[in-house]
C-alpha cells in the first residue's frame, strides 16, 4: 500500500516537473490581442490587433518586478505594512508587521501572482502607489511602450489602466535580458522562509507553460472578469528566444503553444555580420601607408529563409584617412538591411595607430611645390619650407 502511494506521488511530481509539448487536437480560439517577438533583437515575429489598447490584469507585475529589480536592492528587509495586508484577489496572505526580503517578495509576486507582495513592493520603492504608478508609467515611455498606462502596480480593474499586445511583448522583452527577472520567471517552486507568521510558505509557479511547452521560461498569467485570461510566455529553442502575448485569450495555454511553434518553425537565427572576419585595410593620405579598421560587434537576427535574398550590407567609408589615426577612432559606418529597412548599424574603427613621419610631411611639402622626391634639392628645400635647418 506504502509502495503504491509513493508510485502515484512520484507520478505526479513527474507531471508536475517534466516538459509535456502543447498539442492540441484543435486550433485554440485567437485573443482579442496578440504578438510574438524575437528578444534580443525585439523583431515583431507575429501580431494580431496588437495596438488595441486593453486591460491586461496580473501581467502588469512584470513591469512591476522590472522597476523593482533595477532600482532597489533584493537583500532589503521589508516590515509587511497594514496596506499591502488583505488585498483582494490573488495572494501570498502576508500579514502586517511580518518582515520579509525584497527578494522573496518578487518571487511571491512573480510566482503565485501576490496582489499583496505588489503593493508591499511598490510602498517599500516609493513610499505611495501613486509614486510607484508614475515611475511605472516613466518607464514604459522609456522602453517604448507608448500606448501603455498603469494606475496600480498588481492588475486589478482600474480606470486608466491598459496595455497593447505589441507594448507588453517589449516590456517583456526588455524585463527578460534582466539575468535577476529571468531566474525568477522560470523558477518552478520557491520556499520563502517565515518572516515572523509562524510558517514558511512553499510557493509553485502559476504558470503551466513551464511545464507544458518545450524550452518554456517565463513570465506571467493574468486573470479578471474584465481582461479576460492574459499570457505572456517565453520560450528559448537553438539560441532564440520568443517572447509571446496574448491578452482576453479564452485559451491562452493552447493558443500561445500555437504562436511560438509558428514562429518557431517559420524562423530561424541567421548571423548577418561575423566580426572576427572582418577587416578592412583603407589608405590614407600618406601614399605608403595604410590603416587596418574593424566593425566590432557580430550581428544575429532572426530570418524566414526566403528573407536572405533581401539582406544586404552596405559600407560607409571615406576613400583615404587623414593621419594621424589613433586606435579607435571612428572610419566609418556599417549597415545591415533587410529590403529598405534598416536593421543593424555600427561603426567602423581603426584598430591600429597610424602616425605621419618627418619624412612624410616633407614628401606633402615637396610635392606642393613641385619638387621631385629623389632629386637633389628635395630634401634640402622641403626641409627649409617646414621651417628645418638645410644641410649641406
Amino acid at each position: 500500500m506504502k509502495l503504491k502511494a509513493f508510485c502515484i506521488c512520484a507520478a505526479l511530481l513527474l507531471s508536475i516537473l517534466l516538459p509535456v509539448q502543447i498539442l492540441p487536437s484543435f486550433a485554440a480560439e485567437p485573443s482579442a490581442g496578440e504578438a510574438a517577438l524575437e528578444v534580443e533583437s525585439g523583431r515583431l515575429l507575429y501580431a494580431k490587433n496588437e495596438r488595441e489598447q486593453m486591460p491586461m490584469a496580473s501581467t502588469t507585475k512584470i513591469m512591476t518586478a522590472l522597476l523593482v529589480i533595477e532600482e532597489c536592492s533584493l537583500d532589503d528587509v521589508v516590515t509587511i505594512p497594514a496596506q499591502a495586508a488583505g488585498v483582494e484577489g490573488s495572494s501570498i496572505y502576508l500579514q502586517e508587521g511580518e518582515k520579509m526580503t525584497v527578494r522573496d517578495l518578487l518571487y511571491g509576486l512573480m510566482l503565485r501572482s501576490g496582489n499583496d507582495c505588489a503593493v508591499a513592493l511598490a510602498l517599500h520603492h516609493s513610499n505611495t502607489l501613486d509614486a510607484f504608478c508614475k515611475r511605472m508609467n516613466e518607464r514604459a515611455n522609456e522602453l517604448g511602450a507608448f500606448d501603455t498606462h498603469f494606475s496600480n502596480p498588481h492588475g486589478l480593474p482600474a480606470k486608466g489602466h491598459f496595455t497593447t499586445a505589441h507594448d507588453l511583448a517589449v516590456i517583456a522583452a526588455y524585463a527578460l535580458k534582466n539575468p535577476v527577472f529571468s531566474q525568477i520567471v522560470s523558477a518552478h517552486t520557491y520556499t520563502i522562509p517565515d518572516g515572523g507568521c509562524g510558517y514558511a510558505r512553499f510557493l509553485q509557479n502559476k504558470n503551466k507553460m513551464l511545464c507544458q511547452y518545450e524550452g518554456a521560461d517565463g513570465v506571467k498569467t493574468g486573470y479578471t472578469k474584465e481582461a479576460g485570461r492574459c499570457l505572456v510566455s517565453s520560450a528559448t529553442r537553438d539560441g532564440m528566444r520568443i517572447v509571446c502575448v496574448v491578452l482576453d485569450s479564452p485559451d491562452m495555454y493552447n493558443r500561445s503553444g500555437e504562436l511560438l511553434d509558428k514562429c518557431f518553425s517559420e524562423y530561424k537565427l541567421y548571423r548577418l555580420f561575423d566580426s572576427n572576419e572582418y577587416i578592412v585595410e583603407l589608405d590614407t593620405d600618406v601614399s605608403e601607408k595604410t590603416c587596418k579598421c574593424r566593425a566590432e560587434n557580430d550581428f544575429v537576427y532572426p530570418l524566414r529563409k526566403e528573407e536572405l535574398a533581401f539582406v544586404r550590407i552596405e559600407e560607409d567609408l571615406p576613400e583615404r584617412l587623414v593621419l594621424p589615426v589613433q586606435e579607435g577612432d571612428v572610419a566609418g559606418n556599417l549597415k545591415i538591411y533587410l529590403k529598405n529597412q534598416l536593421i543593424f548599424s555600427q561603426k567602423i574603427v581603426s584598430i591600429e595607430r597610424k602616425e605621419k613621419s618627418f619624412l612624410d610631411i616633407l614628401r606633402e611639402i615637396g610635392k606642393r611645390n613641385g619638387l621631385v622626391c629623389g632629386s637633389t634639392n628635395f630634401l634640402q628645400n622641403a626641409a627649409l619650407q617646414a621651417g628645418a635647418p638645410a644641410t649641406n
